[in-house]
């Protein structure tokens, strides 16, 4: 029972990795360049686990969320203020993209089932993501659309078995690795649809109390089952005709499995965009707050104007790109890329956290740990950078 629940626990961070972004960035993917960038999924997935589990190790070993570490750890003026710019700056500025990609996403799923204005879905998904932060414990709602998130996922697993696509080129898609022509913001996007700076900080919080071997295995499968509906995603991607358009993937799973399909990720998408739209903000609201003061302070209480205010403001942009009637896709899979770019800052500042011996005792990072995490990060980076010079036309 201890096991099923770690697994319940850690599917928080696969349900707000799995949203529309990945939905849309997956399937762009697998549209455009087929089985060819499996293998940066396959990437994300072991960089996800690495970093998740340093985080929740880091929390379980000194009691004290990732944001609270860094604010001790890096106490003196200079260092502060430039911890607060980098770190704080790259979570709350890619809770931000991310959440204009949860909106956009989530409204787009909405408008495949319900003939409304976009702008009158785009308020009614920002005002249901409002309540629920505003309840104060929005975990428990964020689990059962976490629930519809998962039929949706399996969903694009059961589409993907049917459409059997050769074994081959999925083996060669994931151990071969390559950047095709037009695929560099891609490849950026993938690994920040699921590496996502800011569920560092949420898995964090998750950790504090909890039991490190119990972390570890729900982690590996949660962020694994994760990883392998992003797979199916990019899978049935692959089959549409054409560009990836929201209605193409309708269609093609409407053909494949049924006009239940349809509905399912109509009622999927927004699921998905509604849960991480409330996610994104909270991430937000816990990382400023660990950065600044203790959890319990006060100042901070969930139910407060500060700890609320960084929800609110995150959310309200959020709602604004969503009104601005941006075309959902390319945007979506911009933000993705966006958080692809920040996640080094905040891999370096853990990686930094789970060296410091004098507070973690045994759980810091031994050579193998830190490798690990250098590799993580230092593939990022390279990526991140050959990626943008291929956008840019440098290579």
């Amino acid at each position: 029972m201890k096991r099923l629940g770690a697994i319940l626990l850690w599917s928080a961070v696969a349900a707000a990795f799995i949203g529309p972004g990945t939905v849309t960035t997956a399937a762009s993917a697998g549209a455009s360049h087929g089985a060819a960038l499996m293998w940066a999924v396959l990437f994300s997935a072991l960089a996800t686990f690495v970093l998740q589990e340093a985080a929740a190790r880091l929390t379980i070993a000194t009691g004290r969320d990732l944001g609270e570490v860094l604010r001790e750890r890096f106490a003196d003026g200079w260092q502060r203020a430039l911890t607060l710019m980098l770190a704080g700056g790259a979570v709350v500025v890619g809770s931000v993209a991310y959440e204009a990609g949860n909106i956009l996403g989530g409204v787009a799923g909405a408008a495949l089932g319900i003939d409304w204005p976009e702008p009158a879905l785009t308020a009614l998904l920002g005002a249901m993501a409002a309540t629920l932060l505003a309840a104060g414990s929005p975990a428990r709602i964020a689990r059962l659309l976490a629930g519809l998130v998962a039929m949706m996922g399996a969903g694009f697993l059961v589409t993907a078995f049917v459409l059997a696509p050769p074994l081959a080129g999925i083996a060669a898609g994931l151990a071969i690795p390559s950047i095709p022509q037009g695929a560099g913001l891609g490849v950026i996007a993938l690994i920040g649809t699921t590496v996502v700076p800011y569920n560092l900080f949420l898995g964090s919080s998750l950790a504090r109390g909890k039991d490190l071997a119990e972390t570890r295995f729900g982690l590996a499968v949660a962020v694994g089952m994760g990883g392998l509906i992003t797979l199916a995603i990019m899978i049935v991607g692959s089959a549409l005709d054409g560009a990836f358009s929201f209605e193409r993937l309708e269609a093609l799973l409407t053909a494949r499995l049924g006009a239940w399909a349809g509905a399912g990720l109509a009622l999927g998408l927004f699921a998905a965009g509604l849960s991480s739209a409330v996610t994104a903000p909270l991430a937000a609201a816990l990382t400023v707050r660990g950065l600044l003061a203790d959890a319990d302070d006060p100042r901070w209480s969930a139910s407060g104007p500060r700890f609320r205010g960084v929800w609110g403001g995150v959310l309200g942009l959020g709602v604004a790109f969503g009104m601005a009637g941006i075309r959902p896709v390319p945007a979506i899979v911009l933000a993705q890329a966006l958080n692809g770019l920040l996640l080094p800052v905040v891999a370096v500042f853990l990686m930094l956290a789970m060296r410091d011996r004098s507070r973690l005792g045994k759980a810091a990072s031994g050579a193998l740990g830190t490798g690990a995490m250098v590799a993580v990060t230092g593939i990022a980076v390279m990526l991140g950078a050959v990626s943008l010079a291929k956008v840019f036309g440098m290579l």
